[in-house]
């Protein structure tokens, strides 16, 4: 999949190079610059990073800050950040009422709140980055709004959550709202309680190379809900409904009214498990949504209707049971296909480059190349492709730092007729094209780099920050 560049996104990142370039360090742990995370935040300035050293004990430190650009990262191992019965404006562990914000390397758990929605991350501004970030035992592992809707955009990847959820069904492992992008990748969602394993109300939704299993015991309701349409590539990811479900529907599109202006649902080389005995649904889409989904190349095993739309385009699915489909392991979640598998070689093109998988899932959070091996398999892995130590993909950061590159955030512009395509314009209306080349990115990345560079040594030259 090309990758997109955006005019606004490029413009929003020229701006705030002088922020980046005059940012500060603040250091979080024993024998540090501040003792836990949110005096770090209470002292810093738009931009600065907080390094939150693992060695740390940090119960009960909660709290809410607009201050942008700010980058909480945990290093010498993943922090702890336990709510010990705290909480931040009756809403969670962190409250952010700001833009640019990320989290990287943390493990956030325990929000409650009286109204038995409270969050380990409680976002209501723009653009939100989370990776590497593990959430569990909270009311809601991320719940999200922006200030304005369908602005701002989110970013998921190589993130767990776990068990969040109160029980009632309102409240979920995320819950994001009407932004104008979420992205989901090589990230873990499971075993929610009663709620979903991802809900999103935005306008644009690239779910890419997850795992989002109920797993035994589990009383998850939907794996996937786009209660309002919207723009939806659901492309390489392993899913599972268990046999405790709250909800026979796997994904629901649409139900609470299509709000969304786009559309276009795209459900395709995904691996799907439905562990429910009495079946169940793999992709429920409501009346009001006129636009035909493309269910394509997906491997669907246990007893379920594909779809309930009469005109979605049903293409390259190998529609089986677990015992005949031969996974490698289904009962451990390995669903590689063995050998012999009625399901090799049984995808079609699509005649779309877009929606060609280019990174299959390895647990956990994990992600590695993948490459066609003849006619190309339906569902998340391609047999004979080589084996996860072999490279080529992301993994969780360490200890706070770059993950080296990550797959790429989703399929952009330019959908064929065959893939039942919306126009051909970019997200949010950017009339930008995609990058046509490698080359070309890294020209462009070389320019950024050097007036970056620029920016920097200017900044320094009139004064150096002190923390």
């Amino acid at each position: 999949m090309r990758f997109l560049a955006c005019c606004v996104g490029l413009s929003a990142f020229l701006v705030f190079i002088p922020s980046i370039a005059a940012a500060g360090t603040l250091t979080v742990g024993p024998g540090k610059m501040h003792a836990a995370p949110c005096a770090a935040i209470a002292a810093a300035a738009p931009g600065d990073v907080i390094e939150i050293d693992a060695a740390g004990t940090y119960q009960g430190d909660v709290c809410s800050w607009s201050t942008d650009g700010l980058t909480l990262r945990g290093v010498n191992g993943r922090p702890k950040i336990d709510a010990a019965g705290k909480n931040a404006a009756g809403k969670g562990v962190y409250v952010v009422a700001a833009d640019h914000v990320t989290f990287e390397n943390l493990e956030i758990y325990g929000a409650k709140v009286p109204d038995n929605n409270g969050a380990g991350i409680r976002h209501q501004g723009k653009d939100l980055v989370v990776r590497g970030v593990y959430f569990h035992d909270n009311e809601n592992g991320i719940l999200g709004s922006p200030a304005k809707d369908g602005e701002g955009s989110v970013l998921i990847e190589q993130s767990e959550f776990a068990q969040n959820g109160f029980g009632d069904g309102y409240s979920h492992n995320l819950y994001l709202g009407a932004y104008g992008s979420v992205t989901m990748q090589s990230s873990y969602s499971h075993g929610a309680k009663v709620g979903h394993l991802l809900k999103s109300r935005a306008r644009i939704n690239r779910i890419l190379y997850n795992r989002l299993t109920d797993e035994a015991g589990s009383t998850a309701s939907y794996e996937l809900d786009f209660p309002n349409g919207g723009l939806t590539y659901v492309i390489g990811n392993l899913i599972e409904q268990s046999a405790e479900t709250e909800n026979p529907t796997v994904l629901a599109y649409g139900e609470e009214g299509t709000s969304n202006a786009d559309q276009h649902l795209f459900f395709v080389h995904n691996t799907v498990v439905n562990d429910r005995a009495n079946g169940g649904t793999i992709v429920n889409i409501a009346n009001g949504v006129t636009e035909p989904a493309l269910v394509a190349n997906n491997v669907l095993l246990g007893q379920a209707t594909v779809s309930t739309q009469a005109s979605s385009k049903l293409q390259g699915n190998c529609v089986d049971t677990v015992a005949n489909a031969k996974l490698v392991d289904a009962a451990s979640f390995d669903y590689h296909l063995g050998a012999g598998s009625p399901c090799i070689d049984h995808g079609v093109d699509l005649a779309n480059p877009d929606l060609l998988p280019t990174q299959q899932y390895e647990h956990p959070t994990h992600t590695v190349a993948r490459a066609a091996v003849g006619p190309i398999d339906p569902g998340a892995y391609e047999f004979g492709n080589a084996p996860p130590d072999a490279g080529g993909g992301t993994s969780p950061p360490d200890g706070g730092g770059s993950t080296g590159g990550s797959p790429e955030a989703g399929p952009p512009d330019g959908q064929t007729d065959s893939a039942t395509a919306s126009s051909g314009d970019s997200d949010s209306g950017c009339g930008c094209r995609t990058v046509p080349n490698a080359g070309s990115r890294t020209r462009l990345g070389g320019m950024l780099l050097l007036a970056a560079v620029a920016t920097l040594a200017s900044v320094r030259a009139r004064a150096r920050r002190k923390l």
